[in-house]
């Protein structure tokens, strides 16, 4: 099965190198939805002690954006996710490439764009599958708001996101400003193809995570 990935509503034809779109910034995407749902409660016996009220946590401040460095591995523990990351840039059409199909364990980061951590919002691709079988972003739609991504840069430093949302998108609808846009922060997006597959259409969608930059580490 070979990858035919959609960004920006470009199919990317079987057989062929993959593309995607230029990456330009645009207005602010729309905002983040929260989780829905309500945890189920176990049954508990009631104490008829007074109890003390629970301390509200304080909301932990955004760190600061890191200053521009190149990003060289990325890891989703949720997933069990860890990959090299190249540098990827526009072809002549003004389109994204990808990672080489003969490589599938690498993601590509626009290289042109924002570094992951820097204010802005950053872009990291990799396939779903391959000629030769499952790639690196096969379970990329499995995410839930919550989870951590982590992006290891040339300074040493970790950027650590936290995901907002994980949305399907038709090739043909698909939002360029909404994933592409700045919110004025640090912000991550992973990009896959996704949705039905046929062999003379390829996949019909792409899967994109939404995250933001919620914490800084060193590497060890």
């Amino acid at each position: 099965m070979t990858v035919s990935l959609v960004v920006g509503g470009v199919w990317w034809a079987q057989g062929e190198e993959p593309a995607g779109p230029a990456l330009a910034a645009g207005p602010t995407p729309r905002g983040v939805a929260a989780p829905t749902g309500t945890p189920k409660e176990t049954p508990r016996k009631v104490s008829a002690a007074p109890r003390k009220a629970a301390a509200t946590p304080r909301p932990q401040p955004a760190p600061a954006p890191l200053r521009r460095s190149r990003p060289t591995a990325l890891a989703i523990p949720a997933i069990t996710i860890e990959a090299p990351v190249l540098g990827l840039d526009l072809d002549k059409s003004g389109q994204l490439a990808t990672p080489p199909a003969d490589n599938p364990r690498v993601v590509g980061w626009y290289a042109s764009g924002v570094t992951p951590g820097e204010r802005g919002t950053a872009v990291i691709v990799g396939h779903r599958d391959t000629r030769t079988g499952p790639a690196i972003f096969l379970n990329l739609n499995s995410l839930s708001p919550g989870n951590t991504l982590r992006v290891a840069r040339a300074d040493g430093r970790v950027a650590v996101f936290t995901v907002d949302r994980v949305r399907t998108y038709a090739k043909s609808a698909f939002p360029d400003q909404e994933v592409y846009g700045t919110t004025g922060r640090p912000e991550l997006r992973l990009l896959t193809c996704g949705g039905s597959f046929d062999r003379k259409g390829g996949y019909a969608s792409n899967i994109v995570v939404f995250a933001h930059l919620t914490d800084v580490d060193r590497q060890i």
